[in-house]
């Protein structure tokens, strides 16, 4: 939730693309020794014959793929939105992924609970108070940022589905490399890097690249493949709450009483959408 103030900064010198390549080619990097250092653990668990864990290999791939394309749309609409809305909205519009997840469910013929479809309800007039102003006018930002969270939703599909079958670092570290590569050509058209920008914005790029990208993202592949995908979206949706505090705390945003009642019902609505069904 904090990285939403470090991506704000950033912005300030830099674009969306350049920014974003940086920070997931770092997350990347800080991955390396991570892995190095799990590799000979493990040789040395199998010259003392302790059983290796076992990972489909094959899957490696598809998955490292999989997730980085889902989470390199999702956080370049995310880093676009940033430009047009405050910290503090983009954090709670991101978390509207947990309401998204059981409406892609019904691709794949899941059930989704009258409690899930109550929750799309109260987000949707959340969304209401948060994105539409007086004027009935809607904030660019803001639907952007709705655009970025049914990426995200697909990202937590995704891990789900890949994250019992691999290794979780290892497929993180190929997410961000993904991620870098598919940045790296949309800088060249359609912005002007600079090490000057760089140098600049040094502060916000590693905070992201390390804390939320190298330790964030990677714990949440490693996360979901021991926690229930129910409990696990709850606990992700939390970084809304970080979001506008560190907003508030760092950057001195703030929301109006029409705002905050938008986000305190879309609030609602994530709770609401995890709990469980009454046993019959």
């Amino acid at each position: 939730g904090i990285a939403f103030v470090a991506q704000s900064v950033g912005m300030d010198y830099m674009g969306p693309c350049t920014f974003n390549a940086s920070r997931f080619l770092i997350g990347g990097v800080v991955l390396l020794p991570v892995i190095w250092t799990k590799e000979r653990m493990e040789a040395k668990k199998g010259a003392t014959g302790a059983p290796a864990k076992k990972n489909k290999s094959g899957a490696l791939l598809p998955g490292g793929v999989c997730c980085g394309i889902a989470l390199c749309a999702a956080s370049l609409l995310q880093q676009f939105g940033i430009r047009y809305t405050s910290v503090g909205k983009a954090g709670f519009l991101t978390t509207l992924y947990i309401v998204i997840v059981p409406l892609f469910g019904l691709i794949v013929h899941k059930t989704v609970t009258k409690l899930q479809w109550l929750s799309v309800f109260i987000a949707a007039v959340g969304m209401y108070f948060i994105c539409i102003t007086e004027n009935f006018s809607v904030n660019y930002g803001d639907m952007i940022i709705l655009a970025c969270a049914c990426f995200f939703a697909l990202h937590i599909i995704t891990i789900e589905r890949f994250s019992v079958l691999v290794d979780g670092v290892r497929m993180s570290l190929l997410q961000f490399a993904v991620c870098g590569i598919l940045s790296l050509p949309a800088i060249f058209f359609y912005e002007t890097p600079s090490w000057e920008a760089l140098d600049q914005a040094w502060l916000p790029i590693l905070y992201a690249g390390i804390m939320s990208c190298g330790i964030a993202y990677t714990l949440q592949i490693l996360g979901q493949k021991y926690v229930n995908v129910i409990l696990a979206s709850i606990i992700l949706s939390m970084e809304s709450v970080f979001s506008v505090f560190a907003g508030w705390l760092l950057l001195g945003e703030q929301l109006s009483l029409r705002e905050i009642g938008g986000c305190v019902l879309v609030f609602a609505a994530i709770l609401l959408a995890q709990m469980p069904p009454k046993q019959q």
